[in-house]
């Protein structure tokens, strides 16, 4: 009789050491979105391998020792390991919503379904929601790349059974790769062809290429994880994996600083990089005798390793209440990322001391128990059982009125759908006059604008203004949308001369999302000729680009003599007149937008005639 297969080891070398090396990227990412790891979300991507390499390798030690996988344990065990820490998080965190209100309550009611089903990721997808979106800042946002592995730990253990019909171990690798590449693929397709940027990040489908790396990684080494073959210990080849497992860590750590584009290059390049050297250093840790293991897994790494479950889920939702909305790519108080810090590290050691490592050692039931013990021990006992029913009395309730009382979207929101429903009611209705294809011809005095003789190009400021523009300029042709930079402005500028549809004053408002290049408002000079007029309008965002935008088109606007409006000093005594991100104005805001707008076309209307005088 052949012997049973001896059981794997708890803890695998390094695996420890790279939870905290991801959770780490990805918290300094989102609570100090200025510092170096600009690209700190690919630690994700490194949870993501991890889990894959893990999981199988686990379903696989239980097969070779009892001879099938017990999915009923296998699902308690993960529901034992997650939902504790999760339902503590979601409550907690819906409670404080509600008592903070205003914009982070905004959709709470889709989040919490979405984290008790598994869903997040498609319920968000459902509901229009983008991950670099700072005008919806969701509370529980992070929730996304959780419901992914969720329903990897929910399908894969019914499909492994089925993979390993396959003979050999090398069509088993083969199959998980060519999966990996195929997910990889459409995250690209969907990049590139349709644009869908959130759409390829957060779809199971096309995110599943690092779950499937570490899948193909535990095939590969299923057999020398427990009986490594003599080769393997010997000294040139210990020494090699731990040189490869420290060069892929620091590849790891490059690739977390390189900014993200909305390209292939990101979707899936960075998160594929990533995934790739998570690969080798999960290898070059398991490896037998290799030092690289025992060396990321230091005490410090490993205390946050434990952890990085509860610092994971605890961090996001932390900055967002604190910091009034912070998204990615938008502007953090430093303060404000520090207190997240300091309270995102407390409340995850409370959680794993005192909720997660009592369901997962006693179980669902045995944790009851004891907590019924507790209320009938003694008084020290008895009060602190009291004071944990109570406390999850209080966030019940807190979290159901949170639902009950979270609005359909944020203020930014609101205010930006506004000008989309204006733009598209003057697109529907009949022009009450036809508007010529030339603009008249100036006249050597000053006269009063019309609307007719403006074209406005713009991001979501411009959008969320529009009302308050065509209230004030009839007849204005607004050409406005999310997310625009400065650099779109060229091209667009470009379509609209080839359809007639830019006029003599052309207003640009592009400032909000990104920093600009002195080359691109020389290319727009270009584009609209000495006959046309330009009005460049500043920016007002908690971003740490905008002050170098203000000035690059101050400076601009005094050495060429083009219009400015100065849309950030109008509005920045008057923060009340703007959304709860601080960026996009509401009605009254509009208003100044447009009226700021107008002192810019008055004075270069101004301008023009003075110079036709001389």
């Amino acid at each position: 009789m052949t012997p049973p297969a001896p059981p794997r080891p708890a803890r695998f070398a390094g695996l420890d050491g790279l939870r905290a090396v991801a959770v780490a990227l990805v918290i300094v990412y989102h609570l100090f979105p200025g510092w170096v790891f600009a690209g700190g979300f690919v630690g994700v991507d490194v949870f993501f391998v991890i889990s894959g390499f893990l999981i199988t390798t686990l379903l696989l030690g239980e097969r070779e020792r009892t001879g099938r996988i017990a999915l009923g344990a296998f699902w308690t065990r993960r529901a034992r390991r997650l939902l504790p820490a999760l339902a503590l998080v979601v409550t907690v965190c819906a409670s404080a919503a509600w008592l903070v209100g205003g914009d982070v309550l905004a959709r709470v009611g889709a989040q919490v379904l979405g984290a008790a089903t598994f869903g997040y990721n498609w319920i968000s997808l459902a509901e229009g929601s983008s991950y670099f979106a700072s005008s919806a800042p969701e509370l529980l946002r992070n929730l996304w790349s959780l419901a992914v592995e969720e329903q990897f730990y929910v399908v894969w253990p019914l499909l492994l059974p089925l993979v390993l019909l396959l003979p050999w171990r090398s069509a088993r690798v083969g199959l998980a790769l060519v999966a990996a590449a195929a997910s990889a693929w459409w995250m690209a397709h969907l990049v590139t062809v349709d644009g869908a940027v959130t759409r390829a990040y957060f779809g199971t489908d096309s995110h599943a290429f690092g779950i499937l790396i570490g899948v193909a990684l535990a095939f590969a080494m299923q057999r020398v994880l427990h009986d490594p073959p003599a080769w393997m210990q010997r000294q040139p080849w210990r020494v090699g994996a731990a040189a490869a497992g420290s060069g892929a860590l620091a590849g790891i750590v490059w690739v977390a600083t390189v900014p993200a584009t909305d390209s292939a290059a990101t979707f899936p390049g960075a998160l594929g990089a990533a995934s790739v050297l998570t690969a080798v250093a999960i290898a070059a840790g398991v490896w037998p005798g290799s030092k690289f293991g025992r060396g990321i897994d230091a005490a410090p790494l490993r205390w946050i390793g434990d952890r990085s479950y509860g610092l994971y889920l605890w961090h996001w939702p932390l900055v967002v209440l604190l910091a009034s909305g912070a998204a990615p790519g938008a502007g953090v108080p430093v303060e404000a990322g520090f207190a997240a810090l300091i309270l995102t590290a407390a409340l995850s050691e409370a959680s794993y001391r005192l909720v997660e490592t009592p369901v997962r050692r006693l179980g669902f039931r045995g944790a009851v128990r004891r907590l019924g013990t507790s209320l009938t021990g003694g008084p020290v006992r008895r009060l602190g059982a009291l004071a944990a029913v109570t406390c999850a009395v209080l966030v019940l309730g807190g979290t159901t009125a949170a639902i009950a009382g979270a609005p359909a979207a944020t203020t930014a929101q609101s205010a930006v759908q506004a000008g989309i429903d204006a733009l598209r009611a003057q697109e529907a209705a009949p022009a009450a006059t036809p508007e010529p294809e030339q603009p008249p011809a100036p006249a050597p005095s000053p006269t009063p604008v019309q609307g007719a003789e403006i074209t406005a190009v713009g991001d979501s400021v411009m959008l969320a203004s529009a009302p308050a523009l065509m209230e004030r300029f009839p007849g204005i042709h607004v050409d406005a949308s999310v997310s625009r930079s400065m650099y779109a402005a060229p091209g667009i500028l470009e379509q609209l001369e080839s359809t007639g549809q830019l006029r003599r004053y052309v207003v640009v408002a592009l400032g909000t999302n990104g920093p600009i290049e002195r080359s691109t408002l020389h290319r727009l000079r270009e584009i609209l000729g000495p006959e046309r007029i330009l009005i460049l309008v500043t920016a007002h965002a908690p971003r740490d680009w905008v002050p170098g935008v203000n000035e690059e088109l101050t400076t601009f606007a005094r050495v060429t003599g083009v219009g400015l409006a100065d849309w950030s000093g109008a509005v920045a005594p008057h923060p009340d007149l703007l959304a709860g991100d601080g960026i996009h104005p509401g009605d009254a805001g509009g208003r100044v937008f447009a009226e700021t707008v107008a002192g810019a076309v008055d004075a270069a209307e101004a301008r023009r005639a003075a110079s036709a005088q001389k």
